[in-house]
């Protein structure tokens, strides 16, 4: 039987090319991500079969598009990019979403610890995203809520576009 539990790395497969990129500009901008960029240098080196010293001198579109290329990524390292790629680029949907929830938020990040939607709420919310937004950005919102904290979010799983989500390398 297939492995359908929702990772990062599994997450990272299933995304878009445009999805992928966009993650990767996003991350590569991200001054917190230091560490992570290091990885991803080395990872890059390692696939490409570059030294880490070219990747690192390479402009911020060919690191880009390097590091979307990638087919599988460390769990962390795609997580860090999906967090990095949903804040940059996809806050009016965070934003609509929890306040369809009638959860507080700054621009899409909830303003208070240990949060619960209303689990009544949820499929309402996530039907308005779906209305509102391009349906992969949904899709892979709404597994990254999922994916990152399955216990407040674990309800999302329920939804068909969301948990009818195989693997799609």
């Amino acid at each position: 039987m297939p492995e359908t539990t929702l990772s990062p790395g599994r997450l990272w497969k299933r995304m878009t090319d445009v999805q992928r990129v966009a993650a990767a500009r996003a991350f590569w901008t991200d001054e917190e991500a230091a560490d992570d960029q290091l990885q991803a240098v080395l990872l890059i080196a390692q696939q490409k079969k570059f030294r880490p010293k070219t990747v690192i001198g390479l402009d911020l579109d060919r690191k880009a598009r390097h590091l979307a290329s990638l087919p599988s990524l460390s769990d962390p390292l795609a997580a860090r990019l999906l967090i990095t790629y949903h804040l940059a680029d996809q806050r009016p949907m965070m934003a609509a979403f929890l306040d369809a929830l009638g959860i507080a938020h700054e621009n899409g990040l909830i303003k208070e610890d240990d949060v619960k939607p209303d689990v009544a709420k949820i499929a309402p919310a996530a039907a308005g995203l779906a209305r509102q937004f391009p349906a992969d950005d949904v899709r892979l919102y709404l597994q990254t809520l999922v994916c990152q904290d399955p216990e407040t979010w674990g309800a999302l799983g329920d939804l068909p576009d969301v948990a009818a989500s195989g693997d799609h390398p």
